[in-house]
């Protein structure tokens, strides 16, 4: 595609984001980053282009340029989302199996070897990560993250904000509300509306 793209953050999965950029024949522009001290081992600080703050002005001066938030907090990419009106970049790995009438809302992610079949919507700012399993008919709202090799079976919905830990199995035909964690290998066999965090099997709210 041979878009020019500038990955906010400069972390772990920011280093994960870069290797999908180059993956799908975009360019890297480089990292904004507010903490760069911290993070000069995960990625050349060569290519780091400045502050979160200055990717307006990025913007600005060079209008093609899209923008993928690479940060693993939801309520961090939520923020940036809201404060930065930018043009945010898509991104699908070529492993990726996606169905028709799939719906993937701008500056998600989609990881390797991920599936997502037909019928979904998945919203903003979203990572589906790693190996991840998104069964027909799901509806996924934004700043989502899916961690690896979760599966989502057939009619789920996720409501805003909601991580789905690695592992973890939504049964079909129930609803995970807003501002919910669902932990590592948990089983979600009903519907779950009270936010917190949900683990083991069958998934269970904790204090």
């Amino acid at each position: 595609m041979n878009s020019k793209v500038v990955i906010i953050g400069a972390g772990g999965h920011a280093k994960v984001i870069a290797d999908l950029v180059i993956k799908n024949n975009d360019i890297l522009v480089g990292f904004l980053d507010d903490n760069i001290k911290k993070n000069t081992n995960i990625i050349d600080s060569n290519k780091v282009i400045g502050k979160i703050c200055e990717c307006s002005e990025i913007q600005k001066k060079n209008p093609e340029i899209k923008f993928v938030i690479a940060i693993g907090n939801n309520y961090m990419r939520k923020e940036i989302s809201n404060r930065y009106n930018l043009l945010y970049y898509t991104l699908i790995h070529p492993s990726a199996i996606i169905g028709i009438n799939t719906t993937i809302c701008e500056g998600t992610v989609i990881m390797a070897n991920t599936v997502i079949n037909p019928n979904t919507i998945i919203g903003k700012h979203c990572i589906i990560n790693t190996g991840a399993i998104i069964e027909h008919d799901n509806k996924i709202g934004d700043f989502v993250h899916i961690s690896p090799n979760a599966t989502l079976t057939g009619t789920v919905s996720i409501g805003d904000y909601t991580h789905i830990g690695a592992g973890a199995i939504i049964k079909n035909n129930i609803k995970i509300g807003s501002d919910i964690i669902i932990g590592a290998g948990a089983v979600a066999v009903k519907e779950i509306e009270e936010p917190g965090t949900y683990v083991g099997v069958p998934a269970k709210k904790i204090k």
